[in-house]
């Protein structure tokens, strides 16, 4: 076996039989999205798999993060403010996942 096919077959081995390291944060903002935030009830969100029709479809708005991160923080509209229900970190986890669930 050549150098180069020696090469070649680590890199399918570490694509192939390799895990990726997990988005920690982004699977806690999900859990909290669907879970103790209860955002899906009011708002859209493909990846969630939620359909709310009272709040923004977050898939066609496409917020920034510091939109976001004001939104669950401070309460928008009808939305109300989150930051004495979820902690600072939950705050942000959220945050981080409808924006990046949502800017692919």
């Amino acid at each position: 076996m050549t150098n180069i096919q020696i090469f070649i077959t680590i890199i399918f081995l570490n694509l192939f039989f390799f895990s990726t390291q997990a988005d920690t944060q982004f699977d806690l903002g999900k859990d909290i999205f669907l879970n103790k935030g209860n955002c899906a009830t009011c708002h859209s969100l493909a990846d969630a798999e939620s359909v709310g029709r009272v709040g923004p479809n977050l898939d066609q708005i496409k917020p920034k993060l510091a939109t976001v991160l004001n939104a669950v923080s401070m309460g928008i509209g009808v939305m109300p403010a989150y930051e004495s229900i979820l902690t600072d970190k939950e705050i942000k986890s959220v945050s981080y996942y409808v924006f990046k669930s949502t800017n692919k």
